[in-house]
């Protein structure tokens, strides 16, 4: 099944949510900032994909920039970057979308043409 976690007022993730439903896949969607994945919701999702922890960031988001994370991101070990992701859904890019296999960040039209057709 699959996940997608989204911020609902993200025009990103509303043009994710809507390729979703257009094509008729089924998938169970997250209000990432209500309810945002726990530390081992993202540990299994790195784990799982191979996707490097640091690309999980929103880099352009106002929190990322208020903690001065940019400065900061190379000093934290895993395990407090996993801590500090699943205490705030604004920390993490958006939308995610999680398949048990693979995890797509932000919405690429051809990434997830590629998933639905496969």
């Amino acid at each position: 099944m699959i996940t997608f976690y989204e911020y609902p007022k993200c025009t990103t993730c509303r043009k994710g949510k809507k390729f979703l439903q257009d094509s008729g896949v089924e998938f169970d969607s997250v209000d990432m900032v209500k309810s945002p994945p726990s530390a081992e919701v993202l540990r299994e999702l790195l784990e799982t994909s191979g996707t490097d922890i640091d690309m999980l960031f929103n880099k352009r988001g106002r929190k990322y920039k208020d903690l001065d994370l940019n400065d900061r991101l190379d000093d934290m070990s895993r395990d407090e970057k996993l801590a500090l992701l699943s205490s705030d859904g604004m920390l993490i890019k958006r939308p995610l979308l999680y398949d048990g296999t693979s995890v797509l960040l932000g919405f690429k039209e051809a990434e997830y043409r590629q998933l639905v057709s496969s």
